[in-house]
């Protein structure tokens, strides 16, 4: 059995029970946290990686078939021999993390004040195959700009909440748990918080949620930042859905770059999605096998498999393969490969069709993102646009690679509404 201590309780995280599954609490109450897998937990993962049964090597020489064989066993290796799950719990543990009741769904969230007595609020949503693990590096930046260079008037309290069914979150035993849904719940935790004004941010299911926080408005709501927006103009959204050639309407070279890399993740890049929306159930094999989960969570879109997967390829930059594993291993060991998986199943939201956001908006663009927004597109979607910049790098998970890029974005996009 897996186990993790919660203050004031102890919960059993494991493939068919986790911390959200203890007695709900249908009152307002906010339960400090603590993460502690067992030694047994950590050396049933140890001999589950050594005990893989490898498929044949691939036929071609790059990644067109999936993740190359040598690149999963390199990942294997480091997993088995050297990685220390310890040194990520006593990083999480180092934070004020908390649990709280919300429509009958335990909700994780890390709650750091700055000490800065005018800090402006804001609560950060993660993706899919991320975690609260690609916020860990803003959160100093955020929360203490003058040790990092920046300046005290642009501190913030940071609010990084797991998504429901998703690393210390409770796993939902119903359905209904949208972004629409998530997003009303995030609001309602500000509230809890006793926040009077705050603003959001979000990339991949990060940004779906936030701009639903966006259409709700509640008026404590200032405005939000995301790191991939959704701007695609109806004409391009339908040519993608049908399979279309590109437009003739496209009238920058940031647009035909867009659409580029837009046609490409839908003919090359969308399987994991489909499979998670049609099917997510049917996905045991992810909890069966720690390199079967690892392989699924790193073939995302093609640019941000390169940068996940290229430090076990002997290269540089980026991410660590602490980073890389510190994320996967807690999929692995909160048992939350198909319940994170549901969220795909329970949206019905085209997820880069514009959403009709009036309150204002800021978007970084960064270069090997899906898509790397337009500033055309992104002054059609977003009315009340206050922020845009197009940067020369940065990915998916602009957060995890580029922390220091994203936080100066953060400060930027934010400084006008304080």
């Amino acid at each position: 059995m897996k186990k993790a201590i919660l203050t004031g309780a102890v919960a059993i995280l494991g493939a068919t029970t986790n911390a959200q599954q203890a007695p709900a609490n249908n009152n307002n109450d906010i339960r400090p946290f603590k993460v502690h897998f067992s030694d047994e937990a950590l050396a049933d993962l140890r001999r589950r990686v050594l005990a893989t049964n490898w498929p044949d090597q691939e036929t071609v020489g790059d990644l067109s078939q999936g993740l190359k064989l040598e690149t999963m066993k390199s990942l294997a290796h480091y997993w088995a021999t050297t990685y220390d799950w310890r040194k990520c719990e006593a990083k999480l543990n180092s934070y004020p993390q908390f649990i709280t009741n919300i429509d009958g769904v335990d909700i994780h969230f890390i709650h750091v004040r700055s000490k800065n007595k005018n800090a402006l609020p804001i609560i950060i949503t993660h993706g899919w195959p991320g975690s609260i693990i690609e916020q860990l590096k803003v959160i100093g930046p955020l929360t203490d700009p003058e040790a990092y260079g920046g300046r005290a008037e642009d501190a913030f309290d940071v609010v990084i909440p797991s998504l429901p069914g998703h690393g210390f979150s409770g796993k939902p035993t119903g359905t209904g748990w949208d972004p629409v849904k998530v997003a009303h719940a995030w609001i309602g935790l500000m509230k809890r918080l006793g926040y009077k004004k705050y603003v959001a941010q979000g990339g991949d299911w990060g940004d779906a949620v936030t701009e639903q926080m966006a259409l709700i408005a509640p008026p404590e709501l200032l405005g939000i930042h995301t790191n991939m927006a959704a701007t695609l103009p109806p004409e391009v959204s339908k040519a993608l859905a049908t399979g279309g050639p590109a437009l003739d309407g496209l009238s920058t070279p940031d647009e035909k770059h867009a659409w580029q890399q837009l046609d490409d993740f839908w003919k090359h890049g969308l399987g994991y999605a489909q499979e998670m929306t049609n099917r997510p159930q049917t996905l045991y094999g992810l909890q069966d096998s720690p390199v079967g989960l690892a392989a699924w969570m790193m073939d995302h879109d093609i640019r941000s498999t390169e940068l996940i997967t290229r430090v076990f390829d002997g290269k540089t930059e980026g991410l660590s393969k602490d980073d890389v594993l510190d994320n996967i291993t807690l999929y692995w060991l909160t048992g939350t490969a198909i319940s994170s998986a549901r969220l795909y199943w329970e949206n019905k939201l085209a997820f880069f069709d514009i959403k009709h956001v009036t309150i204002p908006v800021a978007v970084s663009a960064f270069p090997d993102e899906i898509y790397q927004v337009p500033q055309t597109w992104a002054e059609k979607a977003f009315p009340h646009l206050i922020h845009y910049k197009k940067l020369s790098k940065g990915g998916h998970f602009a957060a995890w690679e580029q922390p220091q890029l994203f936080c100066e974005e953060i400060r930027d996009s934010f400084r006008s509404l304080r």
